[in-house]
């Protein structure tokens, strides 16, 4: 065990509660799938895409899970809140537990899975880095959407 992973596991865990928390604060489920200035994307879609996306590479990457992902559904699907909370708990389960019990051999050398072809050989710490920077740039999307923010508020 890594004391690395358990870091990133408990950063993570922070990440994707913020994530909950975002979508428990839209006063409307119908907000959650609505799309407001330049952003292409609803909260609602940006969270099956988070969360899609780490079953993915830290779930299945890991061996922790049999996850497949469909990238395709993640953009094309539509759930109740609640639906999205419990995706949201069980992403957060799967990927804390999948990430506190990495070695130092497993952090310090190449990231194990399949990543993306532009990080492709990407050591295994650099790719859990963008990962969260990936989370975390989405979360952002969230709030500002959430708040009311759009082109025209720039």
């Amino acid at each position: 065990m890594s004391t690395q992973g358990e870091d990133f596991a408990t950063i993570y865990a922070r990440e994707l509660d913020r994530l909950a928390g975002e979508i428990r604060a839209y006063s409307s489920e119908a907000e959650i799938w609505t799309v407001s200035g330049d952003q292409k994307n609803s909260p609602g879609t940006l969270v099956l895409h988070l969360c899609g996306n780490l079953m993915h590479f830290i779930g299945a990457g890991f061996g922790v899970t049999a996850y497949i992902r469909d990238r395709e559904a993640e953009f094309a699907d539509r759930c109740t809140r609640n639906e999205l909370l419990t995706e949201i708990a069980d992403t957060r389960e799967i990927v804390t537990r999948a990430l506190a019990t990495l070695s130092d051999e497993v952090m310090d050398g190449r990231y194990p899975g399949r990543p993306p072809s532009s990080m492709d050989g990407v050591g295994t710490r650099r790719f859990l880095m963008h990962l969260l920077w990936h989370l975390g740039w989405h979360e952002g999307h969230i709030y500002y959407h959430r708040l009311g923010g759009g082109a025209e508020s720039l």
